[in-house]
């Protein structure tokens, strides 16, 4: 059940934090295939570890949003967590496009 839209919210920025890893995974993948070098190897394992870990906090929402039900100061500290990693995923996103 979720717990308002601070929850909402984070889980929305989760969703866009997803699909901006994908797009550099899937260049980063891509370089890899045709460079072979260790730099794109750690940078495609980077993108599947975030991946990972954003899918799991739609999860933990989604599924225990109800924990963070009592505590607005959890929601908007959580919220701004993944609000400051789609910042850093957008400048990411722009350098590796770029």
């Amino acid at each position: 059940m979720l717990a308002g839209s601070w929850v909402v919210a984070a889980i929305g920025l989760a969703l866009l934090n997803v699909l901006l890893l994908g797009t550099v995974g899937f260049v980063w993948l891509s370089n890899y295939r045709t460079f072979r070098t260790p730099l794109l190897f750690g940078l495609v394992g980077f993108a599947a570890v975030m991946l990972v870990e954003n899918l799991v906090v739609i999860y933990s929402f989604v599924e225990w949003g109800r924990l963070y039900a009592d505590s607005t100061f959890a929601k908007r500290f959580f919220t701004g967590l993944r609000g400051v990693q789609f910042l850093a995923l957008v400048s990411l996103n722009y350098v590796t496009w770029r």
